[in-house]
């Protein structure tokens, strides 16, 4: 069994939305009512303090808090794969996957989220900024790592039922933070995706997020559920590089 994270957005797109495809409901959505619950006690200047965000966007993100409402439809809210837009989402490119692809990704694939917690593809979601690195204090802590505690690794454990589960490691490290990697029942790869500049190889911060989409899409394409298969990605010219390699960190390079 293999299952990729991956984080979110902070770009979102809610201006269409499809009614013929097919949706879920996320998991955790008392744990987001109480966020909202504390999030909704916070002044337009107060959530820009919060997140850092300017003045516009802190009223764009207080609207959000105000309006999230319960129960999530088809008219309310929108599919997570589908909602979010940032440079992840642009290697994945979902609205071009099947029928098909997205119902193997609904198995196979999770979306890390600081309101959602942890979300399956097709999950219906509303609009909403809230970065798992932020420092809300809640009853539960200091901030939303604590908030969310176990959980999100609970969730993920509830997927791993046999002896040779993978966890592929698609998130970025302010998300996979989230989760206790000591407590994940499967074996855990993540991938590092590099590019020649300055004559060295270095992780570059826009084309890593790129190509974290790009593997998701090619796990997604094949069906990959085998460690060693993931080795043969070469999408937007990367490749594997075995020297800088280890068993649990395959490092793809593009020249």
């Amino acid at each position: 069994m293999l299952t990729m994270i991956i984080s979110p957005a902070k770009k979102l797109d809610y201006e269409s939305i499809d009614q013929k495809l097919s949706s879920s409901e996320p998991t955790l959505l008392n744990h987001s009512a109480s966020l909202i619950g504390d999030l909704r006690k916070l002044s337009p200047q107060g959530v820009s303090s919060l997140m850092g965000l300017s003045d516009k966007l802190g009223a764009l993100n207080y609207g959000r808090f105000q309006e999230w409402q319960l129960p999530f439809t088809k008219k309310n809210a929108k599919q997570a794969i589908m909602a979010f837009k940032g440079d992840v989402y642009q290697g994945l490119d979902p609205a071009s996957l099947s029928k098909e692809d997205l119902a193997w990704a609904q198995d196979n694939l999770r979306i890390l989220s600081g309101l959602y917690g942890i979300l399956k593809p097709l999950d219906l979601m509303q609009a909403y900024r809230l970065e798992m690195g932020t420092k809300l204090r809640t009853e539960r802590g200091k901030d939303l790592y604590e908030f969310w505690g176990s959980t999100i690794t609970d969730e993920l454990n509830k997927i791993f039922n046999s002896s040779n589960g993978i966890l592929l490691n698609l998130a970025s490290n302010e998300y996979f933070k989230s989760i206790s990697e000591s407590k994940i029942n499967a074996r855990v790869i993540t991938p590092a995706f590099m590019d020649y500049k300055n004559d060295k190889y270095k992780i570059i911060s826009f084309f890593a997020k790129k190509a974290r989409g790009f593997m998701t899409r090619f796990v997604i394409k094949n069906r990959i559920t085998d460690a060693n298969q993931i080795k043969d990605f070469s999408e937007a010219g990367y490749k594997f590089n075995k020297a800088m390699s280890t068993e649990d960190k395959p490092v793809f390079c593009r020249d």
